[in-house]
């Protein structure tokens, strides 16, 4: 995932910083529990294709 590219993109339902998962391939919001997936390098912010972090991934981010 491009740096700056990260810098700029927002969790598309609240605007909230996102935390970048390397080994996952998602895109993690803390606020809306969400993870949105990268696919072949390109983030897909669609909230139809996020899933639900669990209770643990919620608490290894606040870490």
């Amino acid at each position: 995932m491009d740096s700056k590219l990260l810098e700029i993109l927002a969790c598309p339902i609240c605007n909230s910083t996102l935390v970048y998962d390397k080994s996952a391939q998602e895109l993690l919001c803390k606020a809306d529990r969400l993870a949105f997936p990268v696919r072949d390098g390109i983030p897909v912010m669609l909230e139809v294709d996020a899933r639900e972090l669990s209770t643990e991934e919620i608490d290894k981010l606040k870490n």
